[in-house]
């Protein structure tokens, strides 16, 4: 199997190191695509898929009509409770599925291999799906998951119930996980995933899941679409 870093991770490396450098700072505009895709001689689309993984990760924001700008840290408060969204479905009593958008196994970027305390490049799994409850969209999911820990399982058991193939086909069971959950716009891309208007309102929770001995399993972008989903939490004083 080939290791060959793609370009658009090669890119997403650079700038997500020129900013811990300095060379722009936080609220600072970074160049347009049309400038970053002459400086590092690629495509706009190659340039746009870059790009967007540092929105997925929430180091870049983009503002409509304005540009991309590098993101402020974000007040967090922690939340508590894991679930998978297919028992969130069916709790509610709704026919969850799936359509799985790209599956491939590649090296990890800078921002998931300290995300998930990775080796540099080491392989993973990259797993973006739509995820529908009653045949409605509800939202669109970037999952990034170490290929150590799923390699013995088929792209059927990933797809169709990945939390219950881990513990019933590795052994390992999950433990705790992290969640932040910020405001966003659909882009153009996500609005026709998502069979919504460019520009509504989406809520996209980054969340860090965990086995129970403690090394991170699993990370997960997911935009929700605001009007379909809402977020409850419960706290004990």
């Amino acid at each position: 199997m080939s290791t060959t870093t793609p370009v658009y991770i090669q890119i997403h490396n650079t700038i997500r190191q020129e900013i811990e450098a300095g060379k722009w700072h936080v609220g600072d505009r970074i160049p347009s695509e049309r400038e970053l895709s002459i400086q590092f001689n690629v495509s706009r689309m190659t340039l746009r898929q870059a790009i967007q993984t540092l929105v997925d990760d929430g180091i870049l924001e983009r503002r409509v009509g304005s540009g991309t700008y590098v993101s402020p840290k974000k007040v967090t408060e922690q939340m508590t409770g894991i679930e998978s969204f297919t028992d969130i479905m069916l709790s509610q009593g709704r026919v969850p599925s799936s359509k799985t958008v790209s599956y491939f196994i590649k090296p990890a970027s800078v921002s998931e291999a300290e995300r998930l305390k990775l080796a540099n490049e080491e392989l993973v799994l990259r797993m973006e799906r739509i995820r529908y409850g009653d045949r409605i969209p509800i939202c669109f999911e970037v999952a990034i998951i170490p290929y150590k820990f799923i390699q013995n399982l088929t792209k059927k058991e990933i797809t169709t119930s990945l939390y219950k193939a881990v513990e019933k086909e590795v052994g390992r069971s999950i433990g705790k996980a992290e969640q932040t959950i910020t405001a966003m716009l659909a882009t153009e891309q996500i609005s026709e995933n998502l069979a919504i208007k460019k520009g509504s309102p989406l809520l996209r929770l980054r969340q860090i899941t965990y086995l129970d001995s403690g090394e991170p399993f699993e990370y997960v972008s997911t935009q929700y679409v605001a009007e379909r989903f809402q977020f409850y939490l419960e706290k004990n004083n």
